[in-house]
């Protein structure tokens, strides 16, 4: 009975430490952005250098007006469909999603939804409108409506509004890269923890340059540990894409060792979709790890790889495995 007293007065297992969002406020009904007659008031700040380039690219411009949230000008225009193009920065094309939204644009007759666009250097990229405006070549469309922005940074910051489309794993930390090396490029100074605000997290930019090198790299199983040690860098922003492709490297490197260990245990008889996530999972040390600074990227792998290279896979019983369990896994990715 004592026992049993001691146990129930056990305190409880502290929560985790990390700080939680602070709960979005309720906004007022009507206290933000413009009325709809200041939305369209002629008050509004032409960009008569925008507007003149648009009839001299060949397209027409409809309409200008200001955001009804924040009152910024957006040119409502139709462009040429042959100068508009994607972003080299954004998630890959789904030629299946392309041919059904073909499909269903062809029965409708109609092209209802602007794609978002803005110039750059007598183009127009389109930050989230690939699918529409290859839908529309596929229909054989001479031109197509634009909401027109005349700040070329939110080519880059519109990816912010996309974080809630269905990216998974793979096509978020593609952007990510992708888009540094477009900065890059493009020569924007400043330290690459400068644009964090755009990457939204660090462990993106190494995953992303993985994928870069290995198209089918299962991400999934080193997201979680990847995120707790990976940072932001204090480096312009070449330096540390240099930085992200040699960390990238190492956790491809880990990764072969780790489907090395993969194999031998399907050559025991061992099959489970999450073997992979369960040999990660036993070499992963940070889940011991209590009160204090995580150890850098580099050290938490190679001791990972350390470990990888001497697991002992006769110790690993079924029952263990089964135990795994594990969330739902990425849909492109390819277990091994």
């Amino acid at each position: 009975m004592a026992a049993k007293s001691a146990r129930k007065s056990a305190p409880a297992k502290s929560k985790s430490a990390t700080p939680r969002k602070p709960r979005r406020k309720k906004a007022e009904p009507k206290s933000r952005g413009l009325s709809a007659a200041e939305v369209a008031s002629e008050a509004v700040a032409f960009p008569d250098a925008l507007l003149q380039a648009v009839r001299e690219d060949g397209g027409q411009v409809l309409s200008v007006y200001r955001d009804p949230l924040g009152g910024h000008p957006v040119v409502f225009a139709v462009l040429p469909i042959d100068k508009v193009e994607p972003t080299p920065y954004q998630r890959d094309l789904s030629e299946p999603h392309v041919k059904r939204l073909a499909t269903a644009m062809e029965r409708l007759d109609r092209f209802l939804d602007p794609v978002i666009a803005v110039r750059v250097e007598g183009r127009y990229w389109t930050p989230n409108g690939n699918h529409r405006l290859n839908a529309s070549k596929l229909l054989g469309a001479k031109a197509i409506v634009a909401l027109l922005l005349p700040d070329e940074d939110v080519a880059y910051q519109i990816l912010a509004l996309n974080t809630e489309k269905a990216h998974n794993l793979k096509e978020r930390s593609l952007e990510v890269i992708r888009m540094a090396r477009g900065l890059v490029g493009a020569n924007r100074p400043g330290k690459e923890s400068a644009f964090s605000h755009l990457f939204e997290e660090p462990s993106f930019l190494t995953l992303g340059a993985a994928y870069e090198k290995r198209p089918r790299f299962s991400a999934g199983a080193y997201h979680p540990f990847v995120k707790v040690v990976d940072g932001f860098q204090e480096v312009p922003l070449p330096q540390a894409l240099a930085v992200r492709d040699a960390q990238a490297e190492l956790l491809l490197e880990l990764d072969d060792a780790v489907v090395s260990v993969v194999n031998a245990l399907k050559e025991r008889g061992l099959q489970s979709p999450y073997l992979k996530n369960f040999v990660v999972a036993r070499l992963n040390f940070l889940r011991f790890r209590k009160d204090g600074p995580p150890p850098t990227f580099d050290t938490t792998v190679r001791r990972m790889l350390a470990s990888a290279l001497r697991f002992n896979v006769d110790k690993v019983r079924r029952e263990d495995i089964g135990r795994m369990g594990g969330g739902p896994l990425e849909p492109d990715e390819e277990q091994v």
